[in-house]
């Protein structure tokens, strides 16, 4: 389809502002539509942009016009359509910038909505491909016309996968991600949990078939959240019908990520109200509605880094994480400093940090040789706790990533229960520097006496302060363990018969 094909649909009634004929005859290969200010970031070359025109206000300048212009001309968009409702009709300096900066305008009436434009691209895309000759395709022709219909419509997956093998008798068939959450399946499809899925996924049975996002404009999609078209019988459908299914499920998650990236947005503004403390609660509801969140708790905050990824990474593992318990709705996003955070809705009687940790692992085998860690806060009651939250969860962050720097971990910091697992959050120059302070001399270790010094205290204090018990375990005499720890005491300046002290030491020696 090109963009001239557009003006040529009376249902529409659309109207030319802008546009040469090279711009006209240009390929349409999607459609988005934004009322950002700058939107390239979310724009792909080929597309349609639809605006309504809210960024733009009476008293803008030609300035604002060209920033939102340019934007469109930096990635490649294919034309802009821009709506009449907002203001009754396009500014002309908006007609102006779209001139100098070579994109088609064409204005949308306000008797017109976005919706019928999308759907009509959609449908002139997949009728264009129905009008291949018949031999092209495996598919009969009134499946194909129904898979486009379902797609414009933007039915659910499993209306699709169900459309599409219903002519082959209905067989079991999934739609997994890598992790093995089930985003569709077929009637005839038995109910499967995620370990089992991706276990099935893995296995050498049965027929998988990745959906790659390569048929779309966005590329393809990231190691955790790809999606596979899963069938359990060898063969259950001729390899031509899969690729050919895989191609309608394709175009699905092309526009269910333009959905997601508005998510996303919404995400990031409400991330950027949780990491300021304190916030404007006015704004905080707000933004917890705009990203689909109550603007009632309770509420947990999700950390989660991702080796030395800036950040979108971690973000598409902790999604896809969350995705697994439907039930507790989440937002995730991106501090302004890149860190990946996701709040989530929680239910008071589950357990978020657990359900995270059955699933890390499937996350980590993803991306088996990147580390991947998380932290989990507690409970806040309301979006005021938010702030508090994010320290909570930042810290069990820090907490997991000792525990384990190289693999994968997570940690709530309802787990930080011992004072050992309550240092593993503290930053390790700062271990460093306590150890270091608090044990003297016996922090270096640079003698054989001050190694022995070390290993008598910690027996010392792992018996609690017991001299019988201490000479037993180092077969030692008690006077011998006497002469030791006076050492250690005056090594240290501490009085080991004082319980502070011992826990001064005892800490010491764990944060070394």
């Amino acid at each position: 389809m090109h963009v001239e094909d557009l003006l040529q649909l009376d249902s529409l009634d659309l109207t030319l502002l802008w546009g040469e004929d090279a711009l006209l005859a240009r390929e349409v290969g999607g459609v988005t539509a934004t009322d950002l200010e700058d939107p390239a970031r979310f724009l792909q070359p080929g597309e349609l942009v639809l605006s309504g025109l809210v960024w733009w206000a009476a008293g803008d300048g030609r300035a604002k016009a060209d920033r939102f212009v340019s934007a469109l001309r930096s990635t490649g968009a294919a034309a802009l359509l821009a709506g009449e409702e907002t203001h009754g009709a396009v500014p002309d300096v908006l007609v102006e910038s779209c001139r100098e900066h070579r994109i088609a305008l064409i204005s949308v009436p306000a008797h017109t909505t976005f919706r019928a434009i999308t759907e009509a691209v959609y449908l002139r895309q997949w009728g264009d491909l129905s009008r291949r000759p018949t031999g092209h395709y495996a598919l009969p022709e009134n499946v194909r016309t129904e898979l486009a219909g379902l797609l414009a419509e933007d039915a659910a997956p499993d209306a699709l996968l169900d459309r599409a093998f219903a002519h082959l008798g209905g067989p079991a068939c999934y739609l997994l991600t890598a992790t093995g959450r089930v985003i569709a399946r077929t009637p005839a499809a038995p109910f499967l949990s995620a370990q089992r899925a991706a276990r099935e996924l893995a296995g050498a049975a049965g027929t998988s078939l990745r959906i790659d996002g390569d048929t779309g404009p966005d590329g393809d999609f990231g190691p955790y959240d790809s999606w596979h078209l899963h069938l359990p019988g060898e063969a259950d459908a001729p390899p031509r019908v899969l690729h050919e299914i895989a191609d309608v499920l394709a175009q699905y998650r092309h526009h269910a990520a333009r959905r997601e990236a508005a998510g996303r947005r919404a995400a990031d503004e409400l991330m950027a109200l949780v990491g300021t403390a304190p916030s404007d609660g006015a704004a905080l509801d707000s933004a917890l509605h705009a990203a689909g969140l109550p603007a009632s708790g309770p509420y947990r905050v999700v950390v989660a880094s991702l080796g030395g990824d800036d950040g979108d990474g971690a973000v598409g593992a902790l999604a896809e994480a969350l995705r697994h318990s439907p039930d507790e709705p989440f937002a995730a996003g991106r501090l302004p400093g890149g860190e990946a955070v996701a709040v989530v809705r929680a239910d008071p009687d589950a357990d978020t940090g657990t359900a995270l940790r059955d699933l890390w692992p499937a996350l980590h085998a993803c991306r088996p040789g990147t580390p991947l860690h998380a932290g989990v806060s507690a409970l806040a009651a309301d979006p005021d706790g938010l702030d508090s939250a994010l320290s909570q969860a930042r810290y069990a962050l820090a907490a997991a990533r000792a525990d384990a720097p190289k693999g994968a971990r997570v940690t709530s910091v309802e787990d930080l229960t011992t004072l050992g697992t309550l240092l593993a959050g503290v930053p390790a120059e700062v271990r460093t520097a306590f150890s270091s302070r608090v044990l003297g001399p016996l922090a270096r270790g640079s003698s054989s006496s001050h190694r022995m010094l070390l290993e008598t205290l910690e027996v010392f204090l792992a018996q609690h302060g017991s001299w019988a018990r201490t000479a037993e375990a180092l077969h030692l005499h008690v006077n011998t363990v006497h002469y030791r720890i006076q050492r250690i005491e005056l090594l240290t300046g501490r009085d080991l018969s004082r319980l502070d002290h011992k826990l001064d030491l005892h800490a010491a020696l764990l944060c070394r």
